[in-house]
């Protein structure tokens, strides 16, 4: 399936945003001062050269604009003029690298119904606040045994989580401040190739075509992930860095009606409206978009993904992160969750039954959310999750352009 089917442009996006960014802070001429950026070819290739120059800790870097250079990296699965960047520089919107974690009997500085997306297994359940994650977009943890990567990029409201692990390489990723089509671009410290957050693709660099294995991740309230993982721990605010945790830096970002110019490039798919809110699930060859408004009237949503069932669920409550100057204040979008549709080996379909449960037509027993089984004959269970993500119809079909909407 085509992923990204997108056309070439030159590298005018590149050069404005690069001098936008280096040129604001020193200079105390007023605007009308100021002319186009356009107006200094020689300014903007100055700076890209400065940048192409320093030192980086790897030799084969490509790190921006290292990636727009032809004969050192020949081959790009994205085109590369696209990657542009976002202002900071790398690492300047800061991972943890170092997360500390507290119980969430201890948790008091999160309110009920703002988001945290959580990951679960049998054994553990961990919360990351969107509130931490919106200042960082990136943590590089363990859970469970395993390294994991759990990323935010606000620009998409997307996020996802990967298995570190490719092959026998164990990767750490930084922010490189680059954008592709408004989506964070990651990179790797072990060989500094870029990263696409929305796929978990390296699409520059040494590692190119490399890709991480998803991991299901849950965006729900703070409210629900405390109910059902009292004994579960939560991502602290104490991460070694000063930030205004709360405060929400993208206050009305998802009332546009269009991508940021010069982050996007190019027109959105016009099927929907660029800013509809959508869950995105991929299998294989196959990609589908269930649209969030037809869920919540729903309250569920049965389809196939990749010849096997697939389950998609609402529950109201949860509240936007980028939408209200505080977090909790947002417009009110709800928890969804994506399971496979078998229950004790026998495909079934669900029901919503209230208070954010439901339940099964094979068995009758009433599930979580979180996909457990509190009640009934298959009580102690847990369904099969699927990896997906809640975002904007812009992002979503810029990486599946043949991605099929899936009405209920």
């Amino acid at each position: 399936m085509e992923r990204h089917g997108i056309r070439r442009t030159g590298l005018a996006a590149v050069a404005v945003l690069l001098l936008v960014a280096c040129g604001s802070g020193s200079d105390s001429s007023s605007s009308a001062d100021r002319s186009p950026p356009e107006e200094y070819p020689d300014a903007i290739t100055r700076h890209l050269a400065r940048l192409a120059a320093e030192e980086r800790p790897v030799p084969r870097s490509a790190m921006p604009p290292r990636h727009l250079d032809a004969v050192t990296f020949p081959e790009t699965l994205v085109p590369r003029e696209r990657i542009v960047s976002g202002g900071p520089p790398p690492d300047g919107i800061p991972p943890i690298d170092e997360p500390r974690f507290e119980p969430v009997s201890a948790v008091d500085w999160l309110t009920p119904d703002e988001p945290v997306m959580a990951l679960v297994t049998d054994d553990a359940a961990r919360a990351y606040p969107v509130r931490v994650l919106i200042w960082h977009e990136i943590v590089n943890d363990e859970f469970d045994g395993d390294p994991v990567l759990v990323s935010y990029c606000p620009l998409c409201s997307s996020g996802l989580a990967y298995d570190r692990r490719v092959g026998d390489d164990v990767l750490d990723f930084g922010t490189s401040g680059a954008l592709f089509q408004a989506n964070l671009v990651m990179y790797d410290r072990q060989t500094e190739s870029l990263w696409t957050q929305f796929d978990g693709r390296a699409v520059v660099g040494d590692r190119i075509g490399d890709e991480l294995d998803p991991i299901a991740l849950a965006t729900i309230s703070w409210r629900e992930f405390a109910d059902l993982h009292p004994g579960g721990d939560v991502l602290s605010q104490d991460t070694g860095f000063d930030k205004p945790y709360g405060q929400n830096p993208y206050t009305s970002y998802e009332e546009r009606t269009d991508p940021v110019p010069g982050f996007f490039t190019g027109e959105a798919d016009p099927t929907l409206p660029a800013f509809e809110r959508i869950i995105g699930i991929e299998s294989g060859d196959e990609a589908i978009a269930v649209q969030l408004r037809d869920l919540v009237d729903a309250g569920v949503v049965e389809t196939t993904l990749d010849d096997r069932p697939i389950t998609v669920w609402h529950v109201a409550g949860t509240t936007s992160p980028l939408s209200g100057a505080d977090f909790g204040e947002g417009e009110r979008i709800g928890s969804t969750e994506v399971y496979v549709s078998i229950v004790d080996g026998v495909e079934t379909s669900f029901s919503p039954i209230g208070d954010g449960t439901f339940e099964d037509e094979a068995t009758g027993s009433t599930w979580t959310i979180l996909g457990a089984a509190v009640a009934g004959p298959a009580a102690g269970s847990r369904l099969e999750a699927v990896p997906h993500v809640d975002t904007f119809w812009f992002s979503w079909s810029t990486f599946y352009v043949d991605g099929v909407i899936v009405q209920p």
